[in-house]
């Protein structure tokens, strides 16, 4: 089965924080070339982004951005559709999420599978039967 990555799950795994197993081994899985595959959306990869920038500095941001790019980071890169923003906007909508997290989501419901995350935020997705969540915590 496939996962799909948001921002907190590659955080945790750059910044070797809880559940930074889970996400490595998702990550390998990916590589192995299997049919297993770690989708993410480009705008949760701007979000890591974001903060690598913050935290680590311009270089460090623009090496991860160019390795998700090149597939030397082993994800499936999903660039927004006007249909993915609009379905991404819908869940922003009817949920208290960051509106970063209505792409990851919106990414796992299209794709059906679990949308692998720590974010507390996401609970209200998964109780609504909206999506699955694999958590990075439990």
């Amino acid at each position: 089965m496939s996962v799909c990555l948001d921002a907190f799950a590659l955080l945790a795994w750059l910044q070797d924080e809880p559940g930074a197993d889970l996400v490595e081994d998702a990550l390998q899985q990916a590589a192995e070339g299997s049919e297993y595959q770690c989708f993410l959306s480009t705008i949760n990869l701007g979000e890591v982004y974001y903060r690598l920038f913050r935290l680590r500095g311009m270089d460090d941001a623009d090496s991860f951005w160019e390795d998700a790019h090149k597939g030397v980071l082993p994800v499936t890169l999903v660039v927004p559709t006007p249909t993915r923003v609009r379905e991404a906007a819908r869940l922003k909508a009817k949920y208290p999420i960051a509106y970063a997290d209505a792409f990851a989501a919106q990414l796992a419901q299209e794709k059906q599978v679990p949308l692998l995350t720590g974010d507390p935020e996401l609970k209200a997705l998964e109780q609504a039967g909206e999506l699955t969540l694999a958590w990075l915590n439990s």
